[in-house]
């Protein structure tokens, strides 16, 4: 298995989470809804601004909410619904997610130097 960074890792478990939800409630089969299509951009695009980067917890524990209140609600929602599906329908990505949010505090990029 390739070694990938934590934020690329995130990236993908957010994108399959996003495309599992809109497939059961917009019933889109291979393309996002316009919808869900900018929540995932979105999503990116906080991901690569993160300030802590690899050293980040998961993004629900972060001390540092960089969602808009509306988009965090609607990650809430997707993650609430899809997260306990993820140990059956991505078994992998679901434990590594789930083993990242163990870690308490993320390490910011002056810790990550040491």
């Amino acid at each position: 298995m390739k070694n990938i960074s934590r934020i690329q890792r995130e990236k993908k478990t957010i994108e399959v989470m996003i495309r599992h939800y809109c497939r059961l409630n917009h019933h889109h089969n291979h393309e996002l809804c316009p919808e869900c299509n900018k929540l995932l951009a979105y999503a990116r695009k906080r991901l690569d601004n993160c300030p802590f980067q690899n050293g980040k917890t998961t993004c629900g524990k972060c001390p540092v909410h960089c969602y808009r209140p509306d988009k965090r609600e609607s990650i809430r929602k997707i993650m609430r619904e899809i997260g306990p599906r993820m140990l059956l329908t991505n078994p992998i990505m679901g434990i590594r997610h789930a083993i990242d949010g163990l870690r308490k505090k993320p390490v910011g990029k002056e810790d990550n130097q040491r």
